[in-house]
């Protein structure tokens, strides 16, 4: 099992491609999975928030972590391709822990941010690098090289002086990747000019938050970001339609 999840994570680590970026419109569930990936999608990426929802839980660690992770174990075993998974941050689980349920969900990949979910305000910088290193330590000892996407959430927190956000975006990826990650997630970052000078800053891949005021996806391949997430996106605009299917029905309307 070990060998084909190192084949996984090798290949996932491959996709992510500065100026061609690797898109995820993140599944909940191994219907929404199978459905992603015979859409052409060359991995999976599960969304905390859609998971939990569809499990009747509030995201923000709302989901047991038992839970959680079988989620993604079907996801994974619904699929061939790698997939990679939201895990907010961590749950509490020492990093050791958090990999080995990682790996034996078949899961390669794992998004980790850095606010605290019982408050939302911003971890410290250096705990966090702190956090992921042990992570990567983890992932080498497991001899799985799994991909960690490492969550900027200074504009999702509206930290600080707005003027000295980017900096200070800047400054905390520089340390996530040089503490192991792989990626780096200033999410909900959109305005072009600062995702530029984001992307030139930070020695590695980005990832993009794909929404409405985020610039268009061959928009961001131009400005070299390396992945693309939909996050909980996909999940609300299947519920926004099965909304509007079910208001037809019981208006004495077709399902159409």
């Amino acid at each position: 099992m070990t060998d084909s999840l190192v084949v996984q994570a090798t290949a996932l680590r491959a996709l992510h491609r500065p100026g061609d970026p690797l898109v995820l419109p993140n599944a909940w569930d191994a219907g929404s999975a199978r459905t992603v990936v015979e859409a052409g999608f060359g991995a999976v990426a599960t969304a905390s928030a859609a998971i939990a929802q569809s499990l009747g839980y509030a995201d923000g660690e709302g989901t047991p972590a038992e839970e959680m992770f079988a989620a993604v174990s079907r996801i994974a075993r619904a699929v061939t391709v790698p997939v990679t998974a939201d895990l907010e941050r961590g749950y509490g689980l020492p990093p050791v822990e958090l990999v080995q349920r990682l790996l034996d969900a078949g899961a390669v990949g794992l998004n980790l941010e850095d606010s605290a979910p019982s408050d939302a305000a911003l971890v410290d910088s250096q705990v966090q690098a702190e956090l992921l290193a042990e992570v990567r330590a983890a992932a080498d000892a497991a001899g799985v090289p799994i991909v960690i996407n490492a969550r900027v959430d200074v504009f999702l927190r509206a930290y600080g002086d707005p003027a000295g956000r980017l900096d200070e975006a800047i400054r905390r990826a520089r340390a996530y990747l040089a503490a192991g990650a792989d990626c780096v997630y200033p999410i909900v970052l959109a305005d072009p000019v600062q995702l530029r000078s984001f992307v030139e800053a930070v020695p590695g891949p980005v990832n993009v938050l794909a929404r409405p005021a985020a610039p268009t996806l061959p928009e961001l391949a131009a400005l070299g970001v390396a992945r693309i997430s939909y996050g909980p996106g996909l999940y609300a605009a299947t519920r926004a339609h099965a909304a509007h299917l079910l208001a037809s029905v019981a208006a004495g309307g077709p399902l159409a």
